[in-house]
């Protein structure tokens, strides 16, 4: 199969093929492949190869919903027993997983056709991919960009076109993010839609979910369709079949809708003109395909609700230093901004991590009084398109201070001071829309509607009540007929 002919294939594509045995999955490998080897040098999306495996399995018959699609798996929170998951950081770089996660086993089982795993930051932490242990990952639209995070390298792979779909997960927009920046696909399940067993009853509280990103609305809700469901060995969820598939309901009409519109962030008060630009199109587009638009904004606390997510994620990152020195880790195994992320979660007090925990349903229920009168609610996904490379980056004075922090044993006057919560809100001060729909359990999507004047992407964020992917889905994929982007491709290559 020649790279024009691949690249044209969803993986939609690529299963009715193999079915009517007009390829193989061996084919599909190849050129998969090779079109890693042609650009991944450039975007630096894939961590780990797994060719060798991959090609054993492709040999072999291939059946399922998903069958013979080649697939990266991101290197975090998406095991494969026998195989190494760093999660980004040197702390996990010999760790060889002991189990395969559900959500893997049942791609694999459906036919997917795994070769390889993909970059994250370390421990997904941030909204940038840039790790230590394996360098910045590249966005393919401009490579002095950032892909985001952190399923970062995933969005880069698909956006270069290696892969249609690629393994992803999403702790406070870690799908929709990258989506965004890579002008990809990418939804975010609700919570408890897709389990993260066996070694995990649920990720952050339920505020983390895995998916993917893709290329076409249709590959989102064939993996989903493949992903979803109650796994008994990961409680406390326990899922309600959707009334029909996710592929089904893509092909549905919405109905007229009322969607609220909101494009300013307490976060960030002057989002980039462009991306408000985009947002005001977006809403005309939705008008003339019937649907009533108005400007309305759930009434939440949005400075609160940063608060409420940092503090138990600090909390989340301290627990997971933690664990990893008591298996041998020494803090030269972590990043210097990790550390300081595990320091200010050991000076949150018990008291104070259950009010945030708490607050959180605060959240939930402002954002399902905005769904009481509006079935949806739609921002930029991003505030801007994507940054340079390191522009978020700790400067060179603040790691300074820190180390000197870190080594006086001064964790508590780190968080006392200040100075990491800024930067770290610094951080979030171009991803201010994302977060309400993982403290909130809510489905939300990152559509790839817009570009730039200078050529990046611009995803717009769509948020629904709980059980809403079928309605995201159906939405998304008559936008995507409106304003088709599978042949926006960057020009890498």
């Amino acid at each position: 199969m020649d790279r024009d002919s691949y690249l044209a294939l969803d993986a939609t594509a690529m299963v009715d093929l193999v079915r009517r045995g007009e390829t193989t999955a061996s084919e599909l490998l190849d050129a998969a492949i090779s079109r890693a080897d042609a650009v991944d040098a450039a975007i630096r999306a894939i961590t780990r190869r797994l060719d060798d495996s991959a090609r054993t399995r492709a040999r072999d018959t291939v059946d399922g919903p998903l069958a013979g699609v080649p697939f990266l798996l991101k290197d975090l929170f998406q095991a494969q027993r026998g195989v190494v998951e760093t999660a980004g950081s040197r702390s996990c770089r010999d760790v060889v997983a002991p189990e395969t996660d559900t959500i893997v086993a049942r791609w694999e089982a459906a036919g997917a056709i795994v070769f390889g795993r993909t970059n994250v930051p370390e421990f997904g932490a941030k909204g940038t991919t840039e790790p230590e242990l394996f360098g910045p990952t590249h966005n393919p639209w401009d490579v002095t960009r950032t892909p985001g995070g952190s399923s970062g390298g995933s969005a880069a792979a698909v956006a270069a076109g290696i892969v249609p779909v690629a393994g992803a997960n999403d702790g406070g927009g870690s799908i929709r993010i990258p989506a965004a920046c890579c002008g990809v696909f990418g939804l975010k399940p609700g919570r408890g839609v897709i389990p993260t067993g066996p070694s995990h009853g649920e990720f952050f509280h339920g505020g983390a979910v895995s998916g993917v990103v893709s290329r076409s609305v249709r590959d989102s809700a064939l993996f989903l369709d493949v992903a979803r469901g109650t796994d008994p060995a990961a409680p406390p969820y326990v899922f309600a079949d959707p009334p029909r598939s996710f592929v089904d309901a893509v092909a549905l009409d919405p109905g007229s809708l009322r969607i609220g519109v909101q494009t300013h962030s307490a976060l960030n008060d002057s989002p980039d003109p462009e991306v408000v630009a985009a947002v005001h199109a977006t809403a005309d587009l939705l008008t003339d395909m019937g649907h009533v638009v108005v400007e309305a904004r759930p009434a939440i606390d949005e400075d609160q609700l940063a608060q409420d997510f940092l503090v138990p994620w600090f909390v989340h990152v301290a627990a997971t230093v933690d664990d990893l020195r008591r298996t041998g880790a020494r803090d030269d195994d972590f990043e210097l901004d990790t550390l300081v992320l595990a320091a200010l979660g050991r000076s949150v007090s018990g008291v104070a991590y259950e009010q945030a925990l708490m607050r959180w349903h605060d959240h939930v229920r402002a954002l399902s009084a905005f769904h009481r009168d509006h079935d949806l609610l739609l921002t930029p996904t991003l505030a801007r398109t994507a940054p340079r490379l390191g522009e978020y980056a700790t400067s060179s004075l603040e790691r300074i201070g820190a180390r000197v922090a870190l080594r006086a044993h001064l964790g508590a006057v780190i968080g006392a001071t200040g100075a990491a919560q800024a930067g770290v809100l610094r951080n979030l001060s171009w991803v201010p829309y994302t977060q309400l729909a993982n403290v909130t359990g809510r489905p939300a999507v990152s559509v790839p509607l817009h570009t730039a004047s200078d050529g990046l992407p611009i995803g717009m964020q769509f948020i629904a009540p709980p059980g809403g992917e079928g309605l995201l889905l159906a939405l998304s994929a008559r936008l995507e007929e409106a304003l088709p982007w599978a042949d926006r491709r960057p020009a890498i290559g």
